[in-house]
């Protein structure tokens, strides 16, 4: 199917431009977004009429999404999301997810605007995409933790291996303390007990005396 296109596309082309694409991407994507227009006489003719007024509309958008960029760029947000002690999260941290943590932080990101090469299933520093007009991309990190400490610990440059070997050496620490003071009680009882001993072998001498 023929569309004219009436913004940047990627990996498709310019505004403007007369592309060939297969029918469910431009009846279920184009289309309905109107990013497109079937390449009809008509609608070819319509577009060459308003290109300019397009083109204006899409040069504010794109300089108003610029600003945008140079603030959301290089941002991070924190998720906090329940997971297993190896780091895989139950469930999945979706765009929607990406979106409300960006709005939380004063930014307005729609869950479209949000590209995901894969999903995110793993605590850590995940970096994503942002798409904030057809000519303009920012990208944050996706902070995703079990909690806020959590979080601080892995912006700070800690993995989550990292972490669970600290909490693991920390845990053998108190464990070997532990053990070092029933040992020093107990070499303090026969401590006790040999002084007990010694002075009753004394007291025996005294008595036979």
């Amino acid at each position: 199917m023929q569309v004219i296109l009436l913004e940047r596309v990627a990996k498709l082309g310019q505004m403007g431009e007369v592309v060939d694409v297969k029918n469910g991407y431009a009846r279920n994507f184009l289309l309905p977004q109107g990013k497109a227009l079937s390449a009809s006489e008509a609608n070819i003719a319509n577009f060459e009429m308003q290109k300019a007024q397009l083109e204006a509309r899409n040069l504010e958008t794109r300089k108003e999404a610029e600003a945008l960029a140079v603030k959301l760029d290089g941002q991070q947000f924190i998720v906090i999301r329940s997971a297993s002690d190896s780091g895989s999260l139950y469930g999945s941290v979706t765009p929607r997810d990406i979106s409300d943590a960006a709005t939380e932080d004063g930014f307005t990101v729609d869950r479209k605007q949000v590209v995901l090469t894969a999903p995110i299933k793993e605590l850590g520093l995940h970096t994503v995409s942002i798409v904030l007009h057809p000519e303009v991309e920012a990208e944050i990190a996706i902070n995703v933790a079990r909690s806020v400490e959590e979080a601080e610990l892995q912006a700070s440059g800690k993995s989550i291996q990292e972490l669970a070997a600290e909490e693991e050496a920390a845990a053998d620490f108190e464990i070997a303390e532990l053990f070092d003071d029933i040992g020093s009680a107990a070499s303090d009882d026969d401590d006790l007990a040999d002084a007990a001993g010694v002075q009753a072998d004394d007291e025996d001498d005294t008595s036979k005396g």
